[in-house]
């Protein structure tokens, strides 16, 4: 029996908003664990666990698809841009920014994404999303520069995150070459595995025998297992179902709620500290970011009501 548009609807933007939350919190999350893992060690961990438990779930709702010769190539450069660059990034961008800044930064995916559609594949760049990228980069300046003209986050570590952000969007473009003959579960399970494998040379080097030696603190645990699980795994079970039923450019809207949820967490959790120049950089990011999608939902919406 199906569910009444509306409440089928309301699920749909529940799914869509746990996966922001779930998302919001990683940045938390990743807090918590670098007190005692290297940044290396959690993604490696976090990507094996996720990978296995997407496998799981392909095998129970018999979607796993087998990947052809022709695809390989596409999967190994999807997944050395994402995870393995854009984790590189974020994390090791993480320890030198607070979480709230990183997260304001990595939410400007969806404004370069354009840019590199139109690199790739010449799609037309509107005035709106070269208006919303004027008005993030404004955010981010309010967030990063006292008065004095001095920088209040580490520009190596902002430089770190912009390397997520850019690979991220490298992601956007490869993965147009797949979505259509893979169903996304196998996508994000193919490339989280194929993502661990890269980081499994660098974690024996690196963190090994570091990682054998920790007795991690229970809180430790918790934080890198709500990662793999939530953070890596059910959010991107969510986003997809979301993407199916709203689209995706609806969806792409809402992760202008992951800076807001990241902030909020930050503040409760990790005690970070909000200041006005913060409150306005993040408005300025967000507005950006929902200036550059302006078109395209509302020619969405003329669609679906005509």
């Amino acid at each position: 029996m199906s569910l009444p548009t509306g409440i089928r609807s309301l699920k749909v933007y529940g799914y869509a908003i746990l996966s922001m939350l779930f998302w919001g919190l990683s940045f938390v999350w990743f807090k918590i664990v670098v007190r005692e893992y290297s940044p290396i060690t959690i993604i490696f961990l976090r990507l094996i666990f996720s990978g296995s438990l997407l496998l799981l779930y392909l095998w129970i709702t018999k979607n796993f698809q087998k990947i052809a010769r022709a695809d390989i190539k596409w999967f190994l450069l999807l997944s050395f841009s994402q995870p393995f660059c854009y984790f590189l990034g974020e994390s090791f961008g993480l320890q030198l920014v607070s979480s709230t800044v990183s997260s304001v930064i990595i939410s400007t995916i969806p404004l370069f994404s354009p840019v590199a559609a139109y690199l790739a594949y010449r799609e037309k760049i509107s005035s709106e999303i070269t208006t919303g990228i004027i008005f993030s980069f404004i955010g981010i300046i309010f967030m990063l520069i006292n008065p004095d003209l001095s920088f209040t986050a580490s520009p190596k570590g902002v430089l770190l995150l912009f390397v997520a952000v850019f690979s991220a969007v490298a992601y956007s473009v490869i993965i147009k070459k797949l979505a259509h003959g893979y169903h996304p579960a196998t996508i994000i399970a193919m490339q989280n595995l194929v993502g661990a494998v890269y980081f499994l040379p660098l974690f024996l080097f690196f963190d090994l025998r570091e990682f054998l030696s920790i007795r991690p603190s229970r809180e430790v645990l918790l934080a890198l297992l709500q990662l793999a699980v939530f953070a890596s795994t059910l959010s991107y079970v969510f986003y997809i179902i979301s993407i199916r039923e709203i689209g995706v450019i609806k969806a792409n809207v809402l992760t202008n709620l992951i800076p807001v949820f990241t902030a909020v967490f930050s503040f409760y959790i990790l005690a970070e500290q909000f200041t006005v120049a913060k409150v306005i950089g993040m408005a300025f990011v967000m507005a950006g970011v929902v200036i550059s999608q302006y078109r395209s939902i509302r020619q969405n919406m003329r669609r679906r009501s005509a």
